[in-house]
């Protein structure tokens, strides 16, 4: 069953997890208003990693478990922001899963 959220005034199906159900509807508003559902604003940072691992995503069509997302944030982003604390720090919980769904990406495979 999907739901919704509001972004720019209009529906946006997302599943019972609040995963985008169609990545195309996927801009910084829609990651606002993902975060927002969440309990978080999004700052720059936020956006920083986002942008990453959407870019990851194209490039080898998966969202990124924790191991692959810090080593590609280290790549793009420098070894002070490529560590599980930054990420921890940024994405609670489980950051792999968290930025996956703020990017508008399925669910990492091996995320509960």
């Amino acid at each position: 069953m999907s739901q919704t959220i509001m972004v720019d005034n209009r529906p946006v199906a997302v599943d019972r997890e609040g995963f985008l159900l169609d990545l195309q509807c996927w801009s910084e508003d829609a990651a606002a208003a993902l975060a927002e559902q969440e309990g978080i604003t999004l700052t720059p940072a936020h956006l920083e990693v986002l942008l990453v691992l959407r870019d990851f995503y194209h490039t080898y069509q998966l969202s990124p478990a924790m191991r692959p997302l810090v080593k590609y944030v280290g790549q793009q982003l420098g070894k002070e922001k490529g560590t599980s604390l930054y990420l921890l720090s940024l994405f609670p919980g489980s950051p792999a899963k968290f930025a996956a769904k703020l990017a508008g990406l399925p669910k990492p495979d091996n995320c509960l």
